[in-house]
Formats: structure tokens, C-alpha cells, sequence
């Protein structure tokens, strides 16, 4: 398999881990617990208002997912699905700390979609169709450096803001 194939491959898997992930947060799709659902489990770790960051989560991934697979705007495509993996690491898998064995689902993904944006998506991408590929260190360096950066800024929001009193969950989300 030449190496247009395998960033290929590589691209359409992961990609469609990452699709088939938002659109469990947005839609409750392939078994998932929709806006609602993932909303209160995001308050639930401090990501506030949870429905707001669950919709920012599914759009980041599902488009994000969409956006690699196709190998279209690569280095952007890989900070946004990053940027989910780097919060979902900080705020659920390590929240007390790093710790040998766990989050390797979320670190293989967030390895994958910076490794892709370092290699670029290959002349099978509608990047290369357009002429505007991107890749190498520097693009994979800016594509962490922006998922660090998102992360972070949704971290410090959600601690701003104060949690949803029960009886005012049902409220909130209606009023998304």
C-alpha cells in the first residue's frame, strides 16, 4: 500500500470514529445520550453551561471527523478534534492526574489526528485537489498548540460559571 493509500486509510478511520462520536453527543446517535444526555454529564465535570459545550464538543467532532476524512482543511480538522480529546483527558480520564494505562483510547486519537496533520492528508484529500495542503512540524506543533489552547479556554469557561441547579436542568436545556 503506497502512502497515499495508507493516509487514506488512516484518515477514513479515524475520522469516522471522530463523526461517529459527535454525532452521538449531538443526536444520540449509535447508542449515544444526545445534547440533553452529554449536557448534564458535562456539568457534571465542570464543562458549563454542559448543552452549550456538548453542542460545541459534537459540532467539533462530527465536523472535525467529516473534515478529515476528506482531507479538507487538515491542520484545522485535527486542533478541533484535539481539542475534545485534550478536555476529555484533563476533565474525565486523568482529572486527578496522569496515570499509566488509562486515556489511551482519547491519546491514540489525539496522536493520530496530529500525526496526520504533520504528514498532511495526501494526494487522495480535497486539500491536495485544492492545491492548499498543509502539513509538516509546524502545522502538527499549531494543530496541538490549538487543541491545548481550546481546551483550556473551555476549562477556565466552565469553571466561571456556576452549576445548573436540578430543578433548572430541564429549563436550561430548552433554552439551549
Amino acid at each position: 500500500m503506497g502512502t497515499s493509500a495508507g493516509r487514506l486509510l488512516l484518515r477514513v478511520t479515524v475520522g469516522s470514529i471522530f463523526v461517529e462520536h459527535g454525532t452521538q453527543k449531538l443526536f444520540g446517535w449509535f447508542g449515544g445520550p444526545g445534547l440533553d444526555g452529554t449536557g448534564q454529564f458535562f456539568e457534571s465535570v465542570g464543562l458549563r453551561p454542559g448543552r452549550r459545550n456538548a453542542l460545541a464538543a459534537g459540532v467539533a467532532e462530527a465536523a472535525g471527523g467529516a473534515f478529515l476524512t476528506l482531507g479538507l482543511a487538515t491542520p484545522a480538522a485535527a486542533a478541533a478534534l484535539g481539542s475534545v480529546m485534550v478536555t476529555a483527558l484533563r476533565t474525565v480520564v486523568w482529572r486527578d492526574g496522569i496515570k499509566a494505562g488509562t486515556g489511551g483510547y482519547e491519546v491514540l486519537l489525539l496522536a493520530s489526528a496530529v500525526a496526520i496533520a504533520d504528514s498532511g492528508p495526501g494526494s487522495w484529500s480535497v486539500d491536495a485537489l485544492l492545491g492548499s495542503e498543509r502539513r509538516g512540524t509546524r502545522w502538527a506543533a499549531a494543530a496541538l498548540g490549538a487543541a491545548v489552547a481550546g481546551s483550556a479556554a473551555a476549562i477556565a469557561a466552565g469553571k466561571r460559571q456556576p452549576p445548573v441547579p436540578a430543578h433548572d436542568e430541564a429549563s436550561a436545556a430548552a433554552e439551549g
